[in-house]
This record gives C-alpha cells, structure tokens and sequence, in this order.
C-alpha cells in the first residue's frame, strides 16, 4: 500500500500548516520521519487501569504488541480507554458498555491510525471495544486478556464466581466457618486473567474468534502463559498486514459468522449476556439476529464443553490444554460455516484444520454431551412478550417444568433486607420474583438475577429453586435463574403486573412462560399501574434511559444502531 492510500496520511503527509503541525509535534515526543513516513500508524486501544484485575498484565502485553506491530513496519501508537473492571464499577459495569463503545468509535475516528489492535476481556470490555470498532470499521484484530490459573483451596480446583456462590450459599447454612471462608476468598483468584469458568468473559471472548476477530486459538490461552505473550506480538504483526489488505470488519462480519459465534456459543455453555452483546454487535452490522436465531440454534447444538458451571468439573486452563476453541470446532463442522473469513486472512475451515482435542472429558463428542441442547433457551408467554432467557444447562432439571406461587420483590435492596427473614412464607416451590432491575430500572440491568436462596431453605438443604426477573446475572452463576424478562418492569412490562401468589408456569421443552391471570385482570392491573421515578436527572446516565433499548434488541443506544453504509464522515483536517 502506497503511503498515500493510507488514511494516516491525511494527517501526516500534507504539505501545508496543519501538516507541519502534526509532524513538529510527533517529533517533539522524538519520532523521526522514518517512523512514520509511508508506515501504517496502528492504535493500541488499551483497557488496563490499576484496579481492573483482569487486565493487570496489559501494561505489559502492550509493549508485546507494539514489537509486533514494529517487526512488520508499523507504527504502534497506544490510546488508552474506559477499562470496566467487572466487580468494582457499580452500579453495573453494563450500564457503560455503549460509553466505551462510543469511546472507541471517536478514539479511533480522530486520531490519525490506519489499523487497531483491541485489548480487551472483562466481561463487558470485549463487546464494548468491538461495539466501536465494528462502527468505525477499519482493519481491526482483537487481542483477549485469557482466562486466570485455576483457583485452589487446600488442594481443591476452585472456579472463579461458580465456587464463590456455592461456599456463600454454605456459609448463610451454616456449614463452614470463617476460616474456611477465607481461604476461598485468598484461593480463588490466583493471577491476572478473567474468569475461568464458562462465564461472560470466556463467552464473549471465545464467541469473538468464533466471528473471525481473534487469531486463531487466541481466546483460550491463559493469561499466565508465554503463549499468550507470543499471541501478542502476533496480533501486532498481522494487523499490519491486514491495512495494507485492507481487510475490516464489514469484510468478516456476516449472518453466517453470528451463527457460527452463537453455535460455539452454545456449545461453550454459554454466559446469558451473550444473547445481549450478540444481538448488539449483529444490529451494528446490520445484520438481522433476533432470540429466535438463538433458541434455534441451541435446539440443534447440545453443550459439549465440560467447563464450569454448566461442565462439572474443568475450566478454562483444562480447555485450552485439551485443545482450545480450534478443537472444539472441529466438533461443530456440521453447524458451521467453514467459508468465513477470520483475521488470519483465511477461511476458518483452514484455522481449525490442523486443531485436535486432546481430552475427549474435557471437550466431548455429541454423544457424550453435558447436555443435549445447548446452553440457552428462550421463553415466551404473558409475563415475557418479548422474550426471556434461561440456562437449562445449569440448573435442576425437575425445575424445567415446573408450577408455583410467586414471591415478589420490587427490588434488590427489598430481596436482601427480607430473603434471610426466618418468617418467610416461602417453600421450594416458591417462584422468586425481583423486578426493577432490567435496563432504565437497574439502572443497567445488573447482575442481580441469580438470586440468593433463602436462609431457612438453605439450612433444610434445598440448593435450586425458580428465580425470575428482568436482570441479568453472571455467566459463573447456574441454578435455574430466568433473566432479561423483555419488555422491562421499569417500562410496564407484564412483570410489573405480577402480584405475590400468581402462579407461575414454566415449560422449557415447550419455550413457555405464564402467570395464571386472567388477561382482563391483567388489564386492570395495567391501567392502575404508575411508572417509577426516573433514576437520572442529568448526564450520562439522563442519556442511557432515553436511548437504551430493551434486552432482545441488544441493550444498545439507539442512535448507535446504524449500517456500514450509513457510517459517520471522517473528520475534516482544516
């Protein structure tokens, strides 16, 4: 590629004021012409902070990036962005994804790069990135933080969020003691790296190589093994490659690479968020993926990764030692479409073709599968017209049909003050129903959804029962937890409606989901119904509830949703 094809150019090559401005002032960080003169100029767009724990070993994986991008004649510029550290940004790290999606977009329009390199992997910071990127499209390559080492308790695997839930759920019975607890909380996160068990952020990083965005085999390498240093630098060099190929994001995003992605998806024993980042990232391609495309897919995909939660024993570090997502492809050639192209500049079929497994336990055949379907399943019905979901896939099984008397909350903080009340008036029976938690009510739509078991049926022994709202919850948690009820509570959806004993009927062999009221009570209901207070009165959060769509369109910004061929103009250098 000439350098006067290079979109860097603009900024660098004219010959006027503007021009010696941007060249006087690269040169005052000390560049030379040589640098820069007729080389793609490649951002690194890095989401370290110091306190995002999943992203502790990018301020070093950057410089591996850079030598890359050096080795094959670019110039690497980092550009530091929002980094959404998955557990201490309340109220919900999902309530700024669009906001680093928004960032990057600009980030990447504004300054003079030709290509970019996406450092991402907590759970929402993979979508986020891609978000942007898939907007703006240049040459982009998508570089994931890896999965952390197994955890360890006194010689016992421990997995990230899965593990914390279950030794939480003892303690409140009464079964462990303060010690023990402690070793949990000084064991289970042992290195740098996201969640190791099939949670968001292994989703959402293996359904992005899944799209083609990722070199091949780069979600499953752990973040602690020189594997993944190596992936780096090779991520830096190929991205150079793909600017003078030209090859974007438009080229590789098609309908039959989001069905490849959600096929793994379910395969994977998939987080739920994946149904929302999915469905955002298509609707910004401008391709047509709905719930349907989910649910039909997870009919014919059974769950074949024997990973944690819905796996019962490995994790992440087992599956990339078993083969990695290559290999479990090769398992899903019936379901793929091998003609896509990837990052590599291949077609998948060629990345996978020389990927084998290596532990049939941990990656299994379809006729050992962890379960016959996949992950997901979505439900419909009076109480979820546009849909809701559910991982099958980890809960028990009696509750996959199932009847019972609602327990309503109208919100998180009323759930915690009253869920370990010794009086409740509830049974193993009882359907759980928090409400108040979907995207303008969360506000974000947090990770409330696995809701807590009651103390008194925690100490009879009960560990599952039926819990429904509009949240979300964590791809680490199971149980059988009904989620992203569509439309929301907040907006008057027919959640809002449900009163404390309404049964509840679910069928998920048959995608259904009721409450045995009558439609005219129902419309009485509606008609006294009054919506909520609005939760912002200004800034970013203002702007999030009036543009925030509901979760089975993805949760995007409104004004965000627009095609390739209706792509925001470059910025004019006067």
């Amino acid at each position: 590629m000439s350098k006067r094809t290079l979109r860097s150019a603009r900024w660098l090559d004219a010959q006027d004021l503007r021009g010696f401005g941007h060249r006087s002032r690269i040169m005052q960080m000390g560049y030379a012409p040589e640098d820069w003169d007729g080389k793609p100029v490649i951002a690194v767009i890095n989401t370290w902070s110091d306190i995002n724990p999943c992203h502790a070993h990018f301020k070093h994986r950057v410089d591996d990036i850079k030598r890359g991008i050096l080795q094959s004649g670019g110039l690497p510029i980092e550009l530091p962005a929002l980094s959404l550290a998955e557990v201490f940004v309340k109220p919900t790290t999902m309530l700024y994804r669009n906001l680093l999606a928004m960032e990057v977009e600009e980030l990447i329009r504004s300054h003079p790069v030709d290509g970019v390199v996406l450092m991402g992997g907590c759970d929402k910071t993979t979508p986020g990135l891609l978000l942007g990127a898939i907007s703006m499209d240049l040459p982009s390559i998508f570089v994931p933080a890896g999965p952390m080492l197994r955890g360890n308790l006194r010689g016992e695997v421990l997995g990230s969020g899965s593990d914390a839930w279950k030794y939480w759920d003892e303690k409140r019975a009464g079964n462990i003691d303060e010690a023990e607890w402690q070793a949990v909380e000084s064991g289970i996160a042992r290195s740098y790296g996201h969640c190791m068990t099939m949670g968001t952020a292994s989703t959402m990083t293996a359904t992005t190589e899944a799209l083609g965005l990722t070199l091949p085999g780069a979600s499953s390498i752990p973040a602690a093994d020189s594997n993944h240093i190596r992936m780096c630098a090779a991520s830096g060099r190929r991205i150079v490659d793909m600017v003078n190929e030209d090859l974007r994001p438009s080229h590789l995003l098609s309908l039959a690479s989001f069905k490849n992605a959600i096929a793994v998806a379910m395969a994977m024993g998939c987080s739920t968020n994946a149904v929302i980042h999915l469905i955002a990232q298509a609707r910004r391609s401008n391709i047509d993926i709905t719930l349907d495309d989910f649910d039909d897919i997870s009919r014919k995909v059974p769950v074949i990764a024997n990973i944690r939660p819905s796996g019962d024993r490995y994790l992440m570090e087992d599956f990339f030692y078993a083969g990695g997502l290559p290999a479990l492809m090769t398992r899903l050639t019936e379901f793929l479409e091998l003609s896509a192209l990837t990052v590599s500049g291949n077609t998948l079929a060629k990345d996978i073709s020389q990927a084998k497994v290596w532990n049939d336990d941990v990656i299994r055949t379809f006729e050992t599968a962890i379960y016959k379907e996949g992950a997901l399943a979505v439900l419909r019905g009076n109480i979820a017209p546009g849909g809701c979901v559910m991982k099958p896939s980890a809960c028990a099984e009696k509750f996959l049909k199932h009847s019972g008397p609602a327990l309503v909350f109208d919100s998180y903080a009323q759930m915690k003050a009253e869920i370990d009340d010794p009086d409740l008036d509830v049974t193993e029976d009882t359907v759980l129903v928090m409400r108040g938690a979907g995207p303008k009510g969360g506000p974000g739509m947090p990770e409330w959804g696995m809701l807590p078991i009651p103390q008194k049926l925690l100490k009879a022994g009960v560990r599952d029962m039926l819990r429904l709202s509009d949240a979300r919850m964590s791809g680490t948690s199971y149980g059988a937890c009904i989620l992203h009820v569509a439309p929301e509570a907040h907006i008057g959806g027919p959640l809002a409606l449900v009163k404390t004993g309404d049964v509840i009927s679910v069928d998920v062999n048959a995608r259904s989901i009721d409450m045995d009221v009558s439609d005219e009570e129902l419309a009485e209901r509606q008609a006294k119904w009054r919506a909520p207070e609005p939760k912002f009165q200004r800034g970013y959060g203002w702007m999030f509830a009036q543009h925030i769509s509901q979760a089975d369109a993805g949760c995007d910004f409104d004004f965000l949703e627009t095609s390739f061929g209706q792509a925001t103009s470059e910025p004019e250098i006067l």
